[in-house]
């Protein structure tokens, strides 16, 4: 096998690399940026061009890293690598490893809706498949983007209207750009929370195109917020933070709102489905049209989606254990390290 699953992540032997490992190695390859796929204290890492600042800031500035673009090559050890547009977040990538004809692909986490701030998800032929199954279950299908980004809107108007301040709740890396991007700033302004903001200078200034939004610092003025709308990390939720807001209105932003009880969980006022992995019926769409005969499915309803594509679609499928978590809503889980710390610094000032 060309890949192997060890403790230390997705290894190559013969390329002795490691794709999104969870423990220090020598060479990793990063899919994207989030905090369960790109790890500190890798001797040298290899992702997106894209990819490149953010991980300096997360991981520090002095940690070696080389970007490249797209469908450009690296051989190692006679194993072409190349690295493929994954449509999960700016910069994201599938890992493609060719070796004597035989074709891998490691797609890290991906989506096949189009979010106008990632690279469009681009499908692979090859003969094997790592793939994550975060919404592997038939009751997930997500509803168009351009419906659930209009209810955003006028939810945000809605309260507007009411005197309240709008606070949404969306993955400083990824979703939040996501969100900003579509937002209607026609209904007001738009302010961030000090870890979104850190990420959007970042984005910014490497090319992306946003709304110009203003950063949520120490004003003691909680008129200043009411009729806008305020983009913050889970993290966020349930701190002091929120203390500088008068009258609000919660809405989060997730795979996961498309179940009702969850919402409720979490005390939001609305849920909206909007999630950067891939629903059901993405994740079938992608997995076809690789043509792959062999698929390892890791995090998610992995036992369940193997399952299925075993006996529905008569593929290979075997479950594979990683430390990948796909998208949480758990305040213990997928919180970024520079979402906590800059709550933490938010709360005592």
């Amino acid at each position: 096998m060309l890949l192997k699953f060890d403790p230390y992540g997705i290894y190559c032997p013969q390329a002795d690399v490691y794709i999104d490992p969870w423990r220090p190695v020598k060479n990793a390859i990063i899919t994207h940026a989030h905090a369960d796929h790109a790890k500190w204290g890798n001797q040298h890492y290899l992702t997106h061009k894209k990819s490149v600042p953010i991980l300096r800031l997360r991981l520090g500035q002095n940690i070696d890293v080389e970007g490249i673009e797209y469908g450009e090559e690296r051989v190692m050890n006679g194993v072409k690598i190349s690295l493929h547009p994954a449509g999960h977040i700016v910069g994201s990538a599938q890992v493609r490893l060719e070796y004597k004809g035989e074709i891998w692909v490691a797609s890290g986490d991906y989506k096949l809706q189009l979010d106008h701030v990632s690279t469009p998800f681009e499908p692979i032929r090859c003969h094997h498949f790592v793939t994550e199954s975060t919404f592997g279950l038939p009751v997930y299908r997500f509803p168009d983007a351009a419906e659930t980004h209009a209810d955003i809107n006028s939810w945000w108007s809605k309260n507007k209207e009411e005197g309240k301040t709008s606070i949404i709740i969306g993955y400083a890396l990824g979703k939040a750009q996501r969100i900003i991007k579509h937002l209607d700033t026609n209904i007001g302004d738009i302010y961030t929370h000090g870890a979104v903001d850190n990420l959007n200078k970042i984005l910014i200034e490497d090319g992306l195109d946003l709304p110009p939004t203003t950063r949520v610092e120490g004003e003691k003025n909680k008129a200043l917020f009411k009729g806008n709308i305020v983009v913050a990390p889970p993290s966020a939720l349930g701190t002091p933070w929120l203390k500088r807001f008068d009258s609000y209105s919660v809405g989060i932003c997730s795979g996961w709102m498309q179940l009702r009880g969850t919402r409720r969980r979490k005390s939001a006022d609305r849920g909206f489905v909007l999630s950067d992995h891939a629903d059901w019926d993405g994740l079938n769409t992608a997995i076809k049209e690789t043509g792959a005969e062999n698929v390892y499915v890791t995090h998610g309803y992995k036992s369940v989606f193997a399952k299925w594509l075993r006996e529905e679609l008569k593929i290979n499928a075997v479950e594979v254990d990683t430390l990948y978590e796909g998208e949480s809503l758990n305040e213990t889980e997928g919180k970024d390290k520079d979402d906590e710390t800059q709550v933490h610094n938010e709360e005592v000032r």
